[in-house]
């Protein structure tokens, strides 16, 4: 489904068709003259005086033979994401009604609730409106037409290019998220990142044989099994011409995960290919800020493997030697998104001396036991960033909630025979040790969060702002943390 926005100056609502206004809280209309003439005022008036308390906040009324009328109730005290979330349910809505051209009267909206009323709604339209269609045989090309009639303010004008950015880095990561393991593979995506230099991004390919060279051998023995390449990859954005330390971002991108020798039950292991979300979250936020030319400097680093079963695939018992000069005995070898990042997040701090760094996976599923696909997980060695984080997540409704990293933790991944194992056997906090893993390879003391998104990149049943399948999570939470902290 396609969603074309029309900008227009009419300002009645004759031979328009659908229409929509937005009312006060309960469908009270205020100043309906403005948008509707004095016969379909007066009508809309009675027909709502005789209706009983209605429950919906969305509803329509046929006003005559050409018009239908949808009402949006505006409760008080609306925050932002309540705006979006608005803006997808009158999605659904005109969509279950076959409703394929609207017209929105923008200068409906009395109270104002929150800044750029209009933008937020619109936005959380588009964002509902995505779907992932590419290998349907039979296309549905159908249009839904959304003409915004009236002046538009001037913080919407201004806000437009924000909210498509936005858009087109969720819709990135989304269709990353989306692609099918046979497809998708760590070559292709490769290949698909380095197009992304069109955007201004500056973007660097290690592949093997460097990777090798730089001695990432807990990402490469991940890799090891498949026919295809590991890479590690970074992607720069430079906004400001200060020689500030970047925004550091990193992230998991297991395109297949089997769970190796230690393989996973039969049952959704075709949900792995969504292993590599942490990964494609990094590329749609890195994306978004060259669209919208934000004025910071940021480095996104994404680790890409393929987790398979062959006769040279990673064994249960294998020690390996990091990036960082650790040593990790390898128990498990579907513990394996903590060995791709824990060369990732070494070579990050190594080279880029960011400000702080934050990664994002699919690490584990323990995660989804805590928080079942409501909050996404934060461990972090640093309270402020996780403060800052932690009120991102709120404004835009993608939550977090913080876990606990202690030193006493340690000793559960503690190896007799290297300098760490890669999983806790001993039982229980499996999301708490994998993060206390990780830990371990920030060095230099950088502030760091780590989230574990398992629970949120992916719904069967869809959410507020999405219909099902790949959610973008991340994307929109980091951007506001950096529009309201580093810009």
């Amino acid at each position: 489904m396609t969603v074309q926005v029309l900008y227009k100056n009419k300002s009645k609502s004759s031979n328009l068709g659908v229409i929509a206004l937005f009312s006060e809280d309960k469908f009270q209309i205020k100043n309906a003259n403005r948008f509707l003439s004095k016969n379909e005022a007066s009508y809309v008036e009675k027909i709502l005086k005789n209706k009983k308390k209605i429950k919906e906040n969305i509803i329509s009324l046929n006003v005559n033979e050409k018009t239908t009328l949808i009402l949006i109730s505006l409760k008080k005290d609306l925050k932002s994401s309540d705006v979006e979330n608005l803006g997808a349910e009158f999605y659904n809505f005109i969509k279950k009604n076959l409703f394929d051209d609207v017209s929105i009267f923008t200068e409906s909206v009395k109270s104002k609730p929150g800044k750029d009323f209009i933008g937020r709604f619109m936005h959380g339209l588009k964002l509902k409106s995505y779907e992932f269609n590419l290998y349907k045989s039979k296309k549905i090309k159908k249009i839904i037409r959304i003409n915004l009639i009236g002046k538009q303010s001037s913080l919407f004008l201004k806000n437009k290019l924000k909210f498509k950015a936005l858009e087109d880095g969720t819709f990135f990561t989304r269709d990353l998220v989306s692609e099918p393991g046979n497809i998708l593979h760590p070559d292709e995506y490769a290949k698909r990142l380095s197009k992304l230099k069109k955007y201004g991004l500056k973007v660097t390919v290690y592949d093997e044989k460097k990777c090798k060279k730089l001695g990432m051998n807990a990402l490469l023995g991940v890799g090891q099994g498949s026919i295809r390449g590991s890479y590690l990859v970074t992607i720069e954005w430079n906004g400001t011409k200060s020689k500030s330390k970047p925004l550091g971002f990193v992230g998991k991108g297991v395109c297949f995960d089997t769970g190796g020798y230690s393989l996973k039950p039969a049952k959704f292991m075709e949900d792995m290919t969504y292993d590599m979300a942490g990964s494609a979250t990094v590329v749609g936020l890195m994306k978004n800020f060259a669209l919208r030319k934000a004025k910071i400097n940021a480095v996104g680093v994404v680790g890409l493997v393929e987790n398979m079963v062959s006769g040279n695939a990673q064994r249960p018992g294998d020690i390996v030697k990091s990036y960082s000069g650790k040593t990790i005995e390898v128990l498990n070898t579907d513990a394996e998104g903590r060995l791709v990042l824990a060369d990732a997040l070494t070579f990050t701090e190594k080279k880029f001396k960011p400000k702080f760094m934050v990664d994002l996976a699919t690490l584990t599923g323990a995660i989804i036991v805590s928080l079942g696909s409501e909050y996404a997980g934060l461990f972090s060695n640093d309270d402020t960033l996780s403060k800052q984080l932690l009120e991102a997540g709120e404004k835009v409704d993608e939550k977090l909630w913080r876990m606990p990293l202690h030193k006493n933790f340690d000793k559960l991944i503690n190896s007799k025979n290297a300098d760490m194992q890669n999983i806790n056997y001993v039982g229980g906090a499996g999301s708490t040790t994998a993060a206390q893993f990780l830990q371990r390879f920030i060095l230099n003391k950088t502030p760091w969060a780590h989230l574990d998104i398992a629970g949120m990149a992916f719904s069967k049943y869809g959410g507020a702002l999405n219909s099902g399948g790949a959610t973008g999570y991340g994307v929109r939470l980091l951007n506001k943390f950096v529009e309201d902290n580093y810009e």
